[in-house]
């Protein structure tokens, strides 16, 4: 499973899960609007955008998308 903890400060961060070998790209451009793909390094799907204003904001809506896209 994901534990998913990011900054609004951070432009691109990455988490894996050891169990599956699956992987969450968030990057963004202007740390407002974060873009979210899984997958592995050679081949990932575009989860969606999550837009947030403050660092407990990015991570729960990380978090809630990872798990939506997991079911």
């Amino acid at each position: 499973m994901f534990d998913i903890q990011m900054t609004t400060k951070e432009n691109f961060a990455h988490f894996s899960d050891k169990e599956t070998g699956k992987s969450v790209f968030v990057d963004s451009f202007d740390n407002r609007d974060f873009e979210v793909r899984f997958g592995t390094a050679a081949k990932s799907k575009f989860l969606g955008t999550v837009t947030a204003n403050t660092d407990q904001e990015l991570t729960q809506k990380l978090n809630d998308l990872v798990k939506v896209a997991l079911q």
